[in-house]
């Protein structure tokens, strides 16, 4: 499994930030048992920070998807090799591309420095 490095901070991030809103709640409610006072702050930090989790882990803004083919002709170089192309980034999306355009491992290296070169987040 691949970690997405920038995904996990902001994972670790949201967890840090958690904590005073939760431990808040709990002092709002000290004058009722611990257990509840718990269970309600639970389900407080539950509202809030679904909505941020569901951000953090599907987000394209995070990621850059490829696909990957084990054997394609390179749309540069006419090769036939191992295929990659990049289906989304963050400003890039050819996911409804009725025409893919695979390219070598080389190819691919160039193309996406690229997109890099004309602002793309890859």
């Amino acid at each position: 499994m691949q970690v997405n490095l920038k995904r996990y901070g902001l994972y670790l991030l949201r967890w840090q930030l958690s904590t005073p809103i939760l431990a808040g709640v709990l002092f709002l409610l000290s004058t009722i048992d611990k257990v509840t006072a718990t269970v309600i702050a639970n389900l407080i930090g539950g509202l809030i920070f679904f909505w941020v989790d569901m951000f953090i882990f599907t987000s394209h803004h995070l990621s850059v998807e490829w696909e990957i083919r084990d054997t394609a002709v390179c749309v540069d170089c006419g090769r036939e090799a191992r295929g990659y192309r990049i289906i989304r980034a963050r400003s890039y999306d050819r996911t409804t591309d009725s025409n893919p355009e695979f390219r070598c491992e080389e190819c691919s290296i160039r193309k996406t420095q690229q997109l890099r070169q004309k602002g793309i987040a890859i």
